[in-house]
Protein backbone atom coordinates (compact mmCIF):
# COMPACT_ATOMS: atom_id res chain seq x y z
CA UNK A 1 0.00 0.00 0.00
CA UNK A 2 2.95 2.38 0.98
CA UNK A 3 4.49 1.69 -2.50
CA UNK A 4 0.97 2.57 -4.42
CA UNK A 5 0.99 6.16 -2.49
CA UNK A 6 4.24 6.82 -3.24
CA UNK A 7 3.90 5.87 -6.96
CA UNK A 8 0.57 7.94 -6.86
CA UNK A 9 2.38 11.37 -5.71
CA UNK A 10 5.21 10.71 -7.77
CA UNK A 11 2.86 10.44 -10.80
CA UNK A 12 1.14 13.65 -9.48
CA UNK A 13 4.40 15.45 -9.40
CA UNK A 14 5.76 14.91 -13.01
CA UNK A 15 2.29 15.44 -13.90
CA UNK A 16 2.40 18.94 -11.93
CA UNK A 17 5.92 19.62 -13.46
CA UNK A 18 4.90 19.13 -17.18
CA UNK A 19 1.88 21.09 -16.88
CA UNK A 20 4.31 24.11 -15.44
CA UNK A 21 6.22 24.08 -18.59
CA UNK A 22 3.30 23.23 -20.85
CA UNK A 23 3.44 26.55 -22.93
CA UNK A 24 0.17 28.78 -23.53
CA UNK A 25 -0.97 31.82 -25.79
CA UNK A 26 -2.23 33.18 -22.10
CA UNK A 27 -1.86 36.64 -23.41
CA UNK A 28 -3.69 36.03 -26.64
CA UNK A 29 -0.82 37.51 -29.28
CA UNK A 30 -2.02 36.83 -32.62
CA UNK A 31 -0.64 34.63 -34.83
CA UNK A 32 -1.71 33.91 -38.12
CA UNK A 33 0.08 32.54 -41.90
CA UNK A 34 -0.06 34.72 -44.51
CA UNK A 35 1.07 32.23 -47.18
CA UNK A 36 1.76 28.92 -47.99
CA UNK A 37 3.74 28.65 -51.32
CA UNK A 38 7.33 27.62 -50.12
CA UNK A 39 7.38 23.53 -49.05
CA UNK A 40 9.88 23.19 -46.62
CA UNK A 41 9.76 26.44 -45.02
CA UNK A 42 10.40 26.36 -41.06
CA UNK A 43 7.56 26.76 -39.39
CA UNK A 44 7.72 29.16 -36.34
CA UNK A 45 6.14 28.37 -32.90
CA UNK A 46 3.18 30.04 -31.93
CA UNK A 47 3.42 32.58 -29.30
CA UNK A 48 3.21 30.90 -25.58
CA UNK A 49 4.82 31.23 -22.24
CA UNK A 50 5.21 28.96 -19.39
CA UNK A 51 3.52 29.40 -15.98
CA UNK A 52 7.08 30.81 -14.72
CA UNK A 53 7.52 33.02 -17.98
CA UNK A 54 3.98 34.59 -17.44
CA UNK A 55 4.83 35.34 -14.58
CA UNK A 56 8.05 37.27 -15.05
CA UNK A 57 6.70 38.38 -18.17
CA UNK A 58 3.13 40.23 -16.56
CA UNK A 59 4.63 43.35 -15.17
CA UNK A 60 6.94 44.36 -17.92
CA UNK A 61 4.07 43.60 -20.48
CA UNK A 62 2.05 45.98 -18.25
CA UNK A 63 4.67 48.69 -17.88
CA UNK A 64 5.46 48.19 -22.00
CA UNK A 65 1.80 48.72 -22.54
CA UNK A 66 0.45 51.21 -20.64
CA UNK A 67 4.09 53.53 -21.18
CA UNK A 68 2.64 54.17 -24.91
CA UNK A 69 -0.74 55.49 -23.90
CA UNK A 70 0.89 57.61 -21.22
CA UNK A 71 3.58 58.99 -23.95
CA UNK A 72 0.62 59.99 -25.91
CA UNK A 73 1.61 57.54 -28.59
CA UNK A 74 -1.65 55.70 -28.22
CA UNK A 75 -5.17 56.23 -28.01
CA UNK A 76 -6.11 52.95 -26.42
CA UNK A 77 -4.90 52.41 -23.09
CA UNK A 78 -2.29 49.47 -23.50
CA UNK A 79 -0.63 48.97 -26.60
CA UNK A 80 -1.26 45.29 -26.69
CA UNK A 81 -5.09 45.80 -27.12
CA UNK A 82 -4.33 46.99 -30.79
CA UNK A 83 -2.74 43.77 -32.15
CA UNK A 84 -5.74 41.42 -32.23
CA UNK A 85 -7.62 43.98 -34.76
CA UNK A 86 -3.42 44.95 -36.53
CA UNK A 87 -2.69 41.46 -37.21
CA UNK A 88 -5.79 40.44 -39.34
CA UNK A 89 -5.56 43.63 -41.35
CA UNK A 90 -1.40 43.05 -42.00
CA UNK A 91 -2.61 39.13 -43.36
CA UNK A 92 -5.75 40.68 -45.32
CA UNK A 93 -3.36 43.71 -46.70
CA UNK A 94 -0.08 41.11 -47.97
CA UNK A 95 -2.20 38.54 -49.23
CA UNK A 96 -3.74 41.51 -51.36
CA UNK A 97 -0.39 42.91 -52.35
CA UNK A 98 0.02 39.90 -55.15
CA UNK A 99 3.64 40.98 -54.66
CA UNK A 100 3.93 37.74 -51.57
CA UNK A 101 2.21 35.07 -52.99
CA UNK A 102 4.91 32.66 -53.40
CA UNK A 103 6.07 33.21 -50.10
CA UNK A 104 5.77 31.11 -46.90
CA UNK A 105 5.15 33.70 -44.06
CA UNK A 106 3.96 33.55 -40.35
CA UNK A 107 2.85 37.33 -38.42
CA UNK A 108 3.19 37.84 -34.66
CA UNK A 109 1.59 41.43 -32.92
CA UNK A 110 2.33 42.57 -29.89
CA UNK A 111 2.67 46.08 -28.73
CA UNK A 112 1.29 47.36 -32.10
CA UNK A 113 5.08 45.84 -33.37
CA UNK A 114 4.42 43.15 -36.22
CA UNK A 115 7.06 39.95 -36.95
CA UNK A 116 7.61 38.46 -40.12
CA UNK A 117 8.61 34.98 -40.03
CA UNK A 118 8.84 32.63 -42.58
CA UNK A 119 10.28 32.13 -46.07
CA UNK A 120 10.86 34.48 -48.91
CA UNK A 121 11.78 33.97 -52.52
CA UNK A 122 14.29 37.09 -52.99
CA UNK A 123 16.19 39.64 -50.71
CA UNK A 124 14.47 42.52 -52.52
CA UNK A 125 10.65 40.70 -51.83
CA UNK A 126 11.58 40.55 -47.29
CA UNK A 127 12.65 44.24 -47.66
CA UNK A 128 9.35 45.00 -49.78
CA UNK A 129 7.05 43.08 -47.30
CA UNK A 130 8.47 44.88 -44.29
CA UNK A 131 8.17 48.21 -46.27
CA UNK A 132 4.83 47.17 -46.67
CA UNK A 133 3.88 45.86 -43.08
CA UNK A 134 4.32 49.46 -42.01
CA UNK A 135 1.71 50.79 -44.45
CA UNK A 136 -0.96 49.60 -42.49
CA UNK A 137 -2.39 52.12 -40.03
CA UNK A 138 -1.62 51.86 -36.32
CA UNK A 139 1.62 49.20 -36.76
CA UNK A 140 4.30 50.84 -35.04
CA UNK A 141 7.17 48.70 -36.05
CA UNK A 142 8.56 45.23 -37.83
CA UNK A 143 10.74 42.74 -36.68
CA UNK A 144 11.79 41.27 -39.70
CA UNK A 145 13.12 37.24 -39.28
CA UNK A 146 12.17 36.03 -42.99
CA UNK A 147 14.86 33.65 -44.25
CA UNK A 148 15.61 33.95 -48.47
CA UNK A 149 14.72 30.61 -49.43
CA UNK A 150 14.13 27.30 -47.18
CA UNK A 151 17.90 26.61 -46.24
CA UNK A 152 18.93 29.22 -44.06
CA UNK A 153 19.13 29.04 -40.44
CA UNK A 154 15.64 30.57 -39.15
CA UNK A 155 16.04 33.23 -37.09
CA UNK A 156 12.95 32.35 -34.74
CA UNK A 157 11.81 29.03 -32.42
CA UNK A 158 10.25 26.32 -34.81
CA UNK A 159 7.27 24.72 -34.08
CA UNK A 160 7.13 21.10 -32.27
CA UNK A 161 6.79 18.30 -35.32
Amino acid sequence: MQRFRFGIAAALLLAAAATAQERRNVFQDPFLQVSAALAGCPVPRPPGLTEEEVRKAAHVRAQHGTSCYHSGRCRLPNSYLYDKEIIPRVQQYLRRDGRFEDTSVWILGERRIVTLMGCVRTPAQKEEMERAVLLVDDVMGVVNQLMVGTREKARYELAKP
